[in-house]
């Protein structure tokens, strides 16, 4: 699915986008960022509570390919300017980490773990 689908599912306010439209393989949802090295890979969108630049940073070491960031919070400038910086796309999605999850799913994409793809 690619990343604009998502945009549009998740009705989401696009603060970072690359010129291109990723292909996203797999969903990994996570607020702890040890969880995220150790299921995330390549190809994988990153759905996270988690607003500070850590998640862009280990989003960008496990080479997701887009973050997502759930629920009503901020977004802090440092954030966006990190994904900026890392050419990371980074969205925000004002509803729950339950309900995405659910509209990704419903739409066919697979947990990155549970796809085997991201095992070592």
């Amino acid at each position: 699915m690619r990343l604009s689908k998502i945009i549009q599912l998740l009705e989401c306010e696009v603060l970072i986008i690359k010129d291109e439209d990723p292909e996203i393989e797999s969903v990994g949802a996570a607020d702890l960022m040890s969880d995220v090295l150790a299921f995330g890979g390549p190809g994988m969108i990153l759905v996270t509570g988690l607003n500070s630049p850590q998640c862009v940073r280990t989003a960008s070491v496990v080479g997701a390919a887009a973050v997502v960031i759930i629920r009503k919070r901020n977004v802090p400038d440092t954030t966006i300017e990190l994904a900026q910086e890392l050419d990371m796309p980074l969205v925000h999605a004002k509803m729950s980490m339950y309900r995405a999850c659910g509209i990704l799913f419903r739409e066919g994409l697979g947990d990155s773990l549970e796809e085997g793809k991201h095992l070592g």
